[in-house]
């Protein structure tokens, strides 16, 4: 091997050693040159917040402390031993109604339980009494003793007026994180929803803002932060949010509410007939009507005092249909459910117009609910 070659070899082993190693602390001869990574990025001025965001965290911040966490529980008994212990149940939220303790939740929350625990935005947390409730309005009223700080109610807005589009916000505490704050549009209105015990919830507002487990019960607010609805329910194959979501609408809260702040239990006016559906759709598929057949008239109700005729069977044997109720305050009904959904737009003592079919005239008379 000549010296040309011997040299050759040697400046090309040498500049891949130098190569090697400058490759291995590249790194760090990176932050020798031009001190990288060695202090925090300077933050970029961001600017004032959209209208948009400062009316939502607004609303947020105004409407949060008045939204609480509400823990069910209930009580097991140990066959062999006797001894009772509370187990949790569930959760659930509500709101403040009034400076006087009361709250209002689903009445799908504490149904079942045997007690329930509130605890307030600032952590504070007390024992619940149940007021009263109303399976048929999944409303339910619990009260809470607050000696002091107490949390303001909820501003009450009208549902009679919104429009699909509008946005909503919801608060509650989905599968227990509390104060979660959800926003959407209203989806659609006076929607009918039919629960588990074959109960009709009619006139729901239907949302996409996310509603999940846990957050039944809390409100549904529109922009002013006023309550439009209570959150109740969720249409979910898989039993998360899927987009849609129903709130009972604020006006039903706010004819509800009150009387079972009053006496506990909610009554809905009624007529004093009775009917059925499969009787009412065979023989009035046959007259070409749509409406409910009243079988019979209860002694001494308002369909009585009106002179409300039942369907009866005369000397000879043969059936004498009673009365058809077509319509009650103007509005159809074609069910046993439509009649009850329709009376419950009203309050006991309003005057309602209803119309009948009777011997193949109809007729509208004007009862005192």
């Amino acid at each position: 091997m000549n010296n040309n070659t011997l040299r050759a070899i040697i400046v090309v082993s040498t500049a891949l050693l130098v190569f090697a190693l400058l490759w291995q602390f590249a790194p760090l001869i990176e932050r020798l040159v031009i001190g990288a990574g060695t202090e925090p990025r300077p933050v970029t001025a961001r600017g004032d917040l959209a209208a948009s965001e400062q009316s939502t965290i607004k609303l947020f911040e105004q409407s949060g402390p008045s939204v609480v966490y509400i823990t069910t529980l209930q009580r097991l008994i140990n066959p062999w031993t006797r001894n009772i212990r509370s187990v949790p149940k569930g959760t659930g939220s509500g709101f403040i109604w009034d400076d006087l303790g009361h709250l209002v939740t689903n009445h799908h929350v504490i149904a079942d339980a045997s007690e329930a625990k509130v605890r307030l935005n600032d952590g504070r947390s007390y024992r619940a009494t149940l007021v009263g409730g109303s399976p048929a309005h999944d409303l339910a009223v619990l009260r809470i003793r607050v000696p002091f700080d107490r949390p303001p109610p909820v501003p009450i807005g009208s549902s009679k007026d919104l429009k699909v589009g509008q946005s909503v916000y919801a608060i509650g505490n989905p599968f227990g994180l509390d104060q979660t704050l959800t926003t959407g549009v209203v989806s659609a209105l006076d929607r009918s929803l039919t629960t588990e015990n074959d109960t009709t919830i009619d006139h729901l507002i239907q949302t996409d803002a996310a509603i999940n487990p846990g957050n039944s019960g809390g409100p549904l607010l529109d922009s002013a932060g006023r309550l439009i609805g209570i959150n109740t329910a969720i249409y979910s194959p898989s039993g998360a949010y899927a987009g849609i979501g129903f709130a009972v609408p604020v006006d039903t809260v706010n004819r509800v509410v009150p009387e079972l702040i009053a006496k506990g239990r909610y009554t809905r006016p009624q007529l004093g007939v009775e009917i059925n559906d499969e009787i009412s759709r065979a023989v009035l598929k046959r007259l070409e009507l749509e409406g409910v057949l009243i079988l019979k008239v209860s002694e001494g109700s308002i369909a009585d005092s009106i002179g409300l005729r039942g369907t009866q069977v005369d000397a000879e044997g043969d059936i004498v249909l009673g009365d058809v109720l077509l319509s009650v305050g103007g509005v159809a009904v074609r069910s046993g459910n439509d009649l009850l959904s329709r009376l419950d737009d009203f309050q006991r003592g309003e005057r309602v117009i209803i119309t009948i079919w009777r011997n193949g005239n109809t007729r509208q008379i004007e009862i005192v609910l």
